[in-house]
């Protein structure tokens, strides 16, 4: 039975009571569900037409207009088209905030945007490294990236705590980083996940992103079958994408001090290690930070964060990107699991949205403020 994995990632991760998230053709239900009651398998049917879901946040388009009167609206979802439009505006009106530029190109050409943004104060700065939508499906990473910038611009001259991160700090913020994936989210498969460069021996598409990374490669929770979601590709770095941002940031890494990057979905804050069980030497201070940014976070709307190292509380992934920034001397790395915890699965309606990044934005500054401080 072919079934889409939503939770966890990869059936390596699948257990003795592990909780699974799957995503089942229509014609497959029919003989999935008398094998889950014979198998004595509890489930439950969170969505049970998810073509209508799909099709009423994304059938809406058409006649709705999106740049309304008061310009760009944050709390829908937007195409990548809408988003680099988006980013080369604020580029034009905010350019003594905003600086626009690109590490590279996609596997289908195009451009890899990041926004520096960032009072111009003094030669060298720290920066912090923000990245959404490594994975094509997960929408609600480029909105968050979006509503960060948003709220930077708009409460910088009247929040002192945010007039502070960005007098003492510069931050990259790259709304889209697998681009050619979340383009195809839009138009071909809602539940893309992958790149989408060509294999030629098989016929598949695209590597994970997030498995593609050097560091303990292809080892557990990577795939080495060119078809699976979890696919660590034909070698570390082959995705132009990856390579392009590894590249920024191991030019830049004296002056990055944390690396943030944004997924769903799992409520969760992770730290490394992602690819052992291990200890990381720095952990009292990022274990801290992320106590912090959780509770932060939950003052907002309850939404109870779980946090820990990403092997023990998520699952063991080698190959990821924040397990690469940590080895690369980034001291805080850390993986955000945003809204929700399957309920709605990658489809977060766009209601949803605003107080997702709300209190996701309160977790950021947290942890920001906390770089500021001692602790390294």
């Amino acid at each position: 039975l072919q079934v889409d994995l939503w939770q966890p990632s990869s059936t390596f991760h699948i257990v003795e009571g592990t909780i699974t998230d799957v995503r089942v053709p229509q014609n497959t239900s029919q003989s999935l569900l008398p094998y889950l009651q014979q198998a004595n398998i509890q489930y439950t049917i969170l969505i049970s037409d998810l073509q209508k879901v799909i099709e009423n946040q994304t059938g809406l388009r058409s006649y709705r207009n999106r740049r309304s009167l008061s310009g760009y609206n944050y709390e829908v979802y937007h195409s990548l088209e809408e988003i680099q439009d988006w980013m080369h505006d604020l580029n034009k009106t905010h350019s003594d905030l905003v600086h626009m530029f690109s590490v590279g190109k996609s596997y289908e050409g195009r451009p890899l945007f990041v926004l520096k943004l960032g009072k111009r104060s003094r030669p060298y700065k720290k920066a912090v490294w923000m990245d959404c939508g490594i994975h094509a499906r997960e929408w609600i990473g480029p909105a968050f990236c979006q509503w960060f910038v948003k709220e930077a611009l708009q409460t910088y001259q009247n929040d002192p705590a945010m007039r502070k991160m960005l007098t003492q700090l510069y931050f990259y913020i790259m709304p889209v980083f697998n681009v050619d994936g979340y383009h195809f989210s839009w138009t071909n498969d809602r539940f893309w996940r992958k790149t989408r460069s060509k294999n030629t021996r098989f016929r598949c598409h695209g590597v994970d992103a997030n498995r593609n990374w050097k560091v303990k490669w292809c080892d557990e929770g990577a795939s080495f079958h060119p078809c699976d979601d979890t696919y660590c590709g034909p070698f570390p770095e082959s995705e132009p994408e990856v390579k392009a941002v590894a590249h920024f940031l191991r030019k830049h890494r004296k002056q990055i001090k944390a690396y943030l990057s944004f997924h769903a979905y799992a409520q969760m804050l992770l730290y490394p290690y992602s690819y052992k069980y291990a200890t990381i030497p720095n952990f009292s201070c990022v274990e801290l930070a992320a106590y912090n940014a959780v509770n932060a976070l939950q003052s907002a709307y309850g939404i109870r964060y779980r946090y820990g190292p990403a092997s023990s509380t998520l699952y063991v992934s080698s190959g990821s990107s924040m397990d690469w920034a940590y080895k690369n001397g980034i001291p805080y790395a850390f993986a955000f699991e945003l809204r929700d915890t399957g309920h709605f699965g990658f489809l977060l309606p766009e209601t949803l949205i605003k107080p997702t990044c709300i209190e996701t934005m309160l977790a950021v500054k947290n942890i920001t403020l906390h770089l500021l401080k001692k602790c390294h």
